[in-house]
């Protein structure tokens, strides 16, 4: 008789399980010594947290309802549940927080394509600092931790997410006109951004800026002398990448396409790539305002690792299927 489970769910067997927990124990040893606290939060929340965290731009995988009706659902990652808990519990506490985690987090996906509803996360969120010094401690936490699991090939696009936003407003398209480009720009559809963008009836010029900036990436965009308003957006990308040391700066790959769909962020975004896999293995970002609408005024920075696509992207280094 074969037992089903979920879609999206899968179990892990004894062999693998010891292999992600070395990489949890290497991950976490790095967090420890840059002075994160581990964390654990309940794996559901109620559905008007996330909903006030504006976290509703990803779509909830589980809903559940409590004995008593309230509508319950499993988280979808650790940084709302963190900020929760800092504004609840931190008041009143010495800034900057350091917090640190491996939890799994459930999100929606979409059907029959194999996309897992439930995984692993590894990660900080550094709250109550500088933003363009906590994303550079961040990254440089970030860098450190995949070397310790013996990451090698890996690189960070780093973007703004305020960016495109910013260039659309410049070209007068208002908010609700917005909408359609940012959601291909979100999903990396360059075809559906050329299309959504041809339907704003711009001018040549600001036609011409829309399509070409989600394409720029490199350490070119940040050196090459570029117009306004291109060239105001671009200062807090490069403040952060000129606030690295030179190995975790060398990592850096700027990309002004990046626009990730978690509705929080407000500054700098991330993500990290290695050719081993085909998606991205970590993200985080700057939140401005996400700890605001829990009462607590202040920004913060953080990212997650995806613990199983790590471990995929180490035996994929292994075999030697990467670039080099």
């Amino acid at each position: 008789m074969n037992a089903r489970i979920p879609s999206g769910t899968r179990d892990v067997l004894p062999e693998e399980r010891a292999e992600l927990r070395r990489i949890e124990a290497a991950l976490l040893g790095v967090f420890s010594e840059a002075a994160y606290g581990e964390i654990s939060t309940p794996t559901v929340e109620y559905q008007e947290t996330l909903q006030r965290a504006g976290a509703a731009a990803t779509p909830v995988s589980y809903r559940v309802l409590g004995e008593l009706g309230e509508e319950l659902a499993l988280r979808s990652d650790m940084t709302v549940p963190i900020a929760r808990v800092a504004a609840s519990r931190y008041g009143d506490a010495d800034l900057p927080l350091r917090f640190c985690y491996v939890a799994p987090a459930y999100r929606a996906v979409t059907p029959h394509r194999g996309q897992p509803r439930e995984f692993l996360q590894a990660g900080i969120e550094l709250i109550g600092a500088d933003a363009v010094a906590g994303c550079a401690e961040a990254l440089t936490v970030l860098c450190h931790s995949l070397q310790a699991t013996g990451l090698k090939d890996f690189y960070v696009g780093i973007g703004d997410v305020g960016l495109y936003p910013s260039l659309l407003a410049s070209c007068g398209v208002d908010v609700g006109a917005s909408e359609a480009v940012l959601r291909a720009l979100g999903d990396r559809d360059f075809v559906g951004i050329d299309r959504e963008v041809a339907a704003l009836n711009l001018t040549e010029d600001q036609t011409a800026m829309l399509t070409e900036v989600p394409r720029l990436r490199g350490a070119a965009v940040l050196r090459d002398q570029i117009e306004q308003p291109l060239a105001g957006a671009l200062s807090g990308i490069r403040d952060v990448v000129e606030s690295l040391d030179g190995e975790v700066a060398a990592r850096m790959i700027p990309d002004l396409g990046r626009f990730p769909r978690m509705g929080y962020y407000s500054g700098a975004v991330f993500e990290v790539y290695d050719p081993a896999v085909g998606e991205p293995i970590a993200s985080g970002g700057y939140y401005g305002d996400l700890l605001g609408r829990f009462g607590m005024a202040v920004g913060g920075v953080g990212f997650a690792i995806d613990v199983d696509l790590l471990h995929a992207a180490l035996a994929g280094e292994e075999r030697g299927e990467t670039g080099r």
